[in-house]
């Protein structure tokens, strides 16, 4: 992404309203388009809905954390050239480690370190606690996969999509694929979605399938450079101000008072729907038209939450940074987090983990007592309780044939997000790639 020279004339005033992963993709898009850009952001810390968090732990020490744990693939690629671009170091900001879903009683998956599909293959061979018959009915499925080019009916879920598949591989691989890729259990999301994203992992880059955690908070890891750098090459941000709506001049887009060629709205999907529809009463009666139809489209779009559990206890330590946990719920028991991370092996406070429940309901003092039980009951730790957040409206819920909205609005009215059409689900990737998208 190295800047281009540009004609005065080309030079384009372009508004970003919005500064999460989507919307500072864009906004580097366009700087390097050559445009003049201004970025505004409700909140004063910039990432959106992957931004730093700061809370305190037990004894009254504070601690940087996020308004959500989130792991990154090898297959992310726009997310870390974008990294790059910023002047950062990936390999550092991030632990690589070989995909795997390993539990705390040593069962699950692992895949060395070889190229593609070897690496595959190699994992589901070795694969701990499983039958052959198990590993023989996943290799199969992995290679008709392959052998339909990763493509499938539009209609079909993952659950159909792996018809056949023994119980075990479903539950200590498919589901927590799914659940961690799609935020939504395999009976309910997207057959087309999810191979796309197993297509890049497993036979796209090299070392695509590796898993990528931060050692730093989330808006570290992008957001907070990306600013900086736009505010060197010239271009104007607000943090703390909220835009309610934008309206239009005959000729140009204004936002906050300023004339703009183009706005593009880079908040989420639920926000977005709010300033457009605020909007109606400032433009022209065609434009009222599209603009409504968008919004429609988007409010009704299905979300799914995502929760985060952070707890502590003094010398609490992983047998790796990142494990796999098994979820229930049944009418005596409900143990509702899919994975947990290590925050002190990967550069926090030791003794601090995060908890992760994908698709989750229920309020956040319940979840936070299920999530301590099941602590207990399968990590063998007594802990305490840091904070819990969750995002109610963390991703889309990934359904099979779900419509979503195109990124025109109106001439010159633009959106972006994770929930914009695309190939990639509510992920980091997804929300850059559509950044990226919506300039180009």
């Amino acid at each position: 992404m190295s800047e281009p020279h540009r004609a005065p004339e080309a030079r384009l005033r372009t508004a970003v309203i919005g500064g999460g992963w989507a919307g500072m993709a864009a906004a580097l898009g366009a700087h390097d388009a050559g445009h003049a850009v201004t970025v505004w952001e409700a909140a004063r810390t910039w990432g959106g809905r992957a931004r730093r968090l700061d809370l305190q732990l037990p004894h009254g020490a504070p601690v940087r954390l996020d308004n959500g744990q989130h792991i990154l693939i090898g297959a992310y690629t726009d997310c870390l050239q974008l990294m790059q671009r910023v002047g950062l170091d990936p390999e550092r900001l991030l632990l690589r480690l070989p995909l795997e879903l390993r539990f705390a009683d040593g069962g699950g998956i692992r895949f060395p370190r070889w190229p593609a599909p070897f690496d595959a293959l190699a994992g589901i061979a070795g694969a701990r606690g499983w039958r052959w018959a198990d590993k023989l009915a996943l290799a199969r499925i992995a290679l008709r996969w392959q052998w339909s080019r990763f493509q499938c009916p539009p209609h079909w879920s993952v659950a159909q999509l792996c018809q056949g598949l023994p119980a075990r591989v479903m539950d200590e691989l498919i589901e927590p694929l799914c659940v961690s890729a799609l935020n939504t259990v395999a009976a309910e999301s997207s057959g087309p979605v999810f191979l796309r994203v197993m297509r890049d992992a497993m036979f796209g880059p090299r070392h695509g399938s590796n898993l990528m955690l931060p050692r730093t908070d989330l808006s570290a890891l992008f957001p907070d450079a990306a600013a900086h750098c736009l505010v060197q090459g010239g271009a104007r941000l607000h943090p703390g101000v909220r835009i309610r709506h934008v309206a239009h001049d005959g000729r140009h887009w204004i936002v906050d008072g300023a004339p703009f060629e183009r706005v593009i709205l880079a908040t989420g999907a639920h926000d977005a729907v709010h300033v457009v529809r605020a909007s109606l009463p400032h433009v022209a009666p065609l434009q009222q038209q599209a603009m409504g139809h968008w919004s429609d489209g988007a409010a009704a779009l299905p979300h799914a939450a995502i929760g985060t559990v952070y707890a502590w206890a003094d010398g609490a330590r992983l047998a790796r940074p990142m494990l796999a946990l098994r979820s229930a719920a049944t009418a005596v028991d409900t143990l509702p987090a899919q994975f947990v991370f290590d925050r002190g092996q990967l550069g926090g406070p030791n003794g601090l983990l995060a908890f992760v429940v994908s698709a989750c309901t229920g309020d956040r003092d319940t979840l936070q007592a299920q999530v301590m039980h099941q602590a207990r009951r399968q990590l063998g730790l007594q802990l305490q309780a840091v904070g819990t957040v969750i995002e109610k409206r963390a991703t889309l819920a990934c359904t099979p044939g779900l419509q979503r909205p195109a990124p025109d609005i109106a001439p010159g009215l633009l959106a972006c997000g994770d929930y914009v059409q695309g190939p990639y689900p509510s992920t980091l990737e997804g929300a850059v790639r559509s950044g990226l998208a919506v300039i180009r």
